[in-house]
């Protein structure tokens, strides 16, 4: 008679799934060490918000109800009425943010760092990809409570692609399922976050970490060796961890001192509040359309925005095509310089539309 075992379970294990090998793998993979190597963590602190991300959406997703009647009283329940339901909103929410600004972080580095050189170009692309996938997150969720400020923030963002030549309008009615906000757009929203957003970038997480583990960990550009590398695993897994920790830490105390506010219930047929402005992230874009004229010499102005905003992240796409210097070549200082205007710029922009 067969008898079932630790051991034989263990076997049967080993035989289907490559863990020797795996094992073999994280045991020889080695991460520079020098005085840039803070910025390797915050690629895996963008994932470990993504994880909260994905575990506390879930359980959102048991009481939330997508429809105009019932989206903001399935907040109000969860908060009210869930046991730990107002903490559970409140780390999606704020675990949503610094995801973000851990992503804008790392993609900085790697920048400054010119890790998008050959033979990383996949890794930049996949990495700038999932960029705008998280600022689609951001977008697509901040409608589900359905109160005034999310109803006339994704209004007025929705409207913004109108001006965008030839497909404009058709860009704003596929955001909305018509002309106007409503059931059908919160629809929409709540299917690209929860089911479109998530699918294209958990294949896209995965290839990402695919490619990390196969090229490894890039050293900057002139920084020479002055430390011996560390082992990945356990040593560099071991730092992550307490990072990720720390993190955790970090999320809890901001989720539970500033709990996520939910505002008055959206009412269509109410003027539209003042101060209304879209999360910081959308601040750059959202002042540049502010400050600039609605005509500039023949050229509609909004639309000329849009378009340069566009091509800005075709460019950002593009870049490893763009400086093609290898990894053991100089820095592009021109590259360098360029990206730093840009970054100052948004920096300067978003600090203006907060103080505005």
């Amino acid at each position: 008679m067969f008898k079932i075992t630790r051991d034989a379970i263990i076997i049967w294990f080993r035989n289907r799934f490559p863990v020797d090998t795996l094992a073999r793998h994280l045991k020889t993979k080695q991460v520079p060490q020098h005085r840039h190597s803070i910025w390797y963590y915050f690629g895996g602190l963008t994932l470990f918000f993504f994880i909260v991300q994905f575990v506390t959406g879930i359980l959102l997703m048991f009481y939330y109800r997508p429809t105009p009647d019932h989206a903001y009283e399935s907040i109000l329940f969860i908060m009210h009425e869930v046991r730990f339901g107002w903490v559970i909103r409140s780390i999606h929410s704020w675990a949503a943010n610094l995801m973000i600004a851990t992503l804008f972080i790392h993609l900085i580095s790697v920048f400054y760092m010119q890790a998008y050189r050959p033979p990383r170009e996949l890794m930049w692309i996949s990495g700038v990809i999932l960029l705008g996938l998280v600022l689609g997150f951001g977008f697509t969720g901040y409608l589900l409570p359905w109160d005034e400020m999310a109803f006339y923030a994704t209004q007025i963002g929705t409207e913004i692609p109108r001006s965008i030549p030839v497909i404009g309008e058709s860009i704003m009615i596929l955001l909305r399922g018509g002309r106007e906000i409503g059931s059908a757009t919160l629809t929409r929203m709540y299917a690209l976050h929860v089911v479109v957003l998530p699918l294209i970038t958990l294949f896209l997480v995965g290839l990402h970490l695919f490619l990390n583990q196969y090229y490894g960990v890039s050293r900057p550009v002139k920084v020479k060796k002055k430390k011996e590398p560390i082992k990945f695993f356990p040593n560099f897994m071991l730092r992550d961890i307490r990072a990720w920790l720390g993190a955790m830490l970090v999320l809890l105390s901001i989720a539970m001192l500033s709990p996520w506010g939910l505002g008055e219930e959206a009412d269509l047929l109410k003027p539209a509040p003042e101060g209304i402005k879209p999360e910081w992230y959308f601040l750059p874009l959202y002042q540049t359309l502010k400050i600039v004229p609605s005509r500039i010499w023949y050229f509609d102005g909004e639309a000329l925005v849009n378009i340069i905003f566009l091509l800005g992240g075709l460019l950002l796409v593009a870049l490893p095509f763009i400086d093609r210097k290898s990894r053991n070549d100089e820095n592009n200082m021109f590259i360098k310089i360029i990206g730093t205007i840009v970054l100052i710029y948004l920096i300067i922009l978003t600090i203006i539309a907060y103080i505005d």
